[in-house]
């Protein structure tokens, strides 16, 4: 906020009123190391001045250069955008109840649903969830809730998933009865063999659906084709957690296989909001037409008035969404609507076109990064080089040592893949495990420079170890 208008007295009073001594009460949750002593501008200073010293302030925090992933990512976003976005007219919009006073609203939501519904190749979309990990839990409610056939609660859950997805969906399914049955992944690939799956699960009990996902956290690409035609001859319906951007280049759920994926499902994150410290996030869902009764949450439809006029509302909203909770789905209504309207404004200034061009950018920089650290013996590629933007390296130091030497060259240099496991074995499999991820942002420089860097920090740390060991 650049202006405050509370007078001193008024401060004193809101204090007294809420029981605090001073402002400084109100942030008693911040470690005392992080926070800025702002006592220490003097009074009586311009506001150009304040405003140059709070910036030299902030620009101790630096810009890192960034090459962690695992769900959220960094790209670059037009100018334009929030530009539009934080007008207030899309700023502070409501839950658009009455359509006689919501048209802009309700048309906003209605083109992000067609926008996405479109790049998965679905039937049909709602007006999105609180964030991708809960639009997998979701989706494993709607599978449960549909697939009548196969009257199963068991989910088949790849530990490919992102570990913090996995354990978000547990979360929400565990004390509703839903299993989730894990399926190992291929040591040499980091993705499912689809022959070892059908080993593991043919004949076996029957089970709601098979989540597929694209990429998955290890950046490696799934059989696609072949598990979705297996998991429907099984009777499962298949849910897909895909990553936005890399389906406009890679084959949208709903044309996998024979008849295409039933669910899909994923972070929109990548479309228009920046990485801020965690949030907040937005979670995209759409679905084949028979199943758009299990959606949760908000559906805009578009139709005609009286005078043939075209006009939005809210539509299929069931009775059981708000007298008959036993049998409602999720009541996900004031939900990321802003961050909606920044997808669908970054989907409409990029294009079909403008996508794949992201899209390629990102393969091709991932490409060119793999290649330099191929060079070096000290890293080595454990799931191969099939990937989208995100890779997994494997180092014969300890990542953690080598993500603080980066991070001491203002580089985040990705995600240590062995504390993101939930038990030791995974733990164990994951030793010394890297995943990094490259988007269109990275110059042809900026990738040199951390490939020197990464190699020369891994080689440095080996030679300490090997002097420490004659050593001793």
């Amino acid at each position: 906020m650049p202006y405050i208008p509370h007078t001193p007295n008024e401060v004193k009073e809101m204090l007294r009123v809420i029981g605090a001594d001073s402002i400084n009460d109100l942030f008693d949750e911040i470690p005392q190391e992080l926070r800025t002593d702002i006592s220490a501008i003097p009074l009586g200073k311009s506001e150009m001045a304040v405003q140059r010293q709070l910036s030299e302030k902030s620009n101790i925090d630096g810009t890192p250069l960034c090459f962690a992933g695992g769900g959220a990512y960094e790209h670059h976003i037009p100018a334009a955008l929030w530009q539009v976005a934080t007008r207030g007219e899309f700023y502070s919009a409501y839950t658009p109840y009455q359509a006689e006073a919501s048209q802009g609203t309700l048309q906003v939501i209605y083109e992000f649903q067609s926008m996405i519904a479109s790049l998965m190749a679905m039937d049909v979309s709602n007006a999105s969830l609180y964030d991708g990990a809960s639009g997998l839990a979701e989706a494993v409610l709607m599978a449960v809730r549909a697939n009548r056939k196969a009257k199963s609660k068991r989910i088949l859950m790849p530990k490919s998933v992102s570990p913090v997805y996995r354990q978000v969906v547990e979360t929400i399914v565990k004390n509703q009865g839903i299993t989730l049955d894990l399926i190992d992944f291929e040591l040499t690939t980091g993705s499912m063999d689809p022959l070892s799956v059908k080993n593991q699960f043919n004949n076996d009990e029957a089970f709601a659906a098979l989540v597929i996902p694209q990429p998955n956290y290890f950046g490696s690409l799934e059989e696609v084709h072949q598990l979705t035609d297996w998991a429907h001859e099984q009777g499962g319906l298949v849910i897909t957690q895909v990553n936005p951007i890399a389906m406009s280049l890679l084959e949208a759920p709903g044309n996998w296989g024979k008849n295409g994926a039933d669910i899909a499902v994923g972070e929109a994150q990548p479309l228009g909001i920046p990485l801020s410290s965690g949030g907040p996030y937005i979670g995209f869902i759409a679905c084949k037409q028979k199943l758009v009764r299990q959606l949760p949450g908000r559906i805009v439809g578009r139709t005609v008035d009286l005078d043939g006029k075209p006009g939005f509302s809210l539509t299929l909203q069931a009775r059981e969404q708000h007298i008959r909770r036993s049998k409602a789905t999720s009541n996900i209504c004031t939900n990321q609507g802003l961050m909606a309207t920044a997808v669908t404004m970054y989907l409409s200034f990029l294009g079909t076109d403008g996508m794949q061009k992201v899209a390629a950018s990102c393969v091709a920089n991932t490409q060119k990064l793999m290649a330099l650290l191929e060079e070096s013996s000290v890293i080595q590629f454990p799931f191969g080089k099939t990937v989208f933007h995100e890779f997994v390296v494997a180092l014969d130091v300890p990542v953690e040592l080598v993500l603080e030497r980066l991070a001491e060259e203002d580089i985040v240099g990705g995600i240590n893949l062995c504390l993101q496991q939930t038990n030791q074995q995974a733990a164990d499999e994951h030793k010394n495990h890297l995943l990094i991820c490259v988007t269109e942002t990275k110059t042809e420089e900026e990738l040199q420079f951390f490939s020197n860097t990464l190699i020369n920090i891994c080689s440095d740390i080996s030679s300490q170890s090997s002097s420490e060991g004659e050593q001793k």
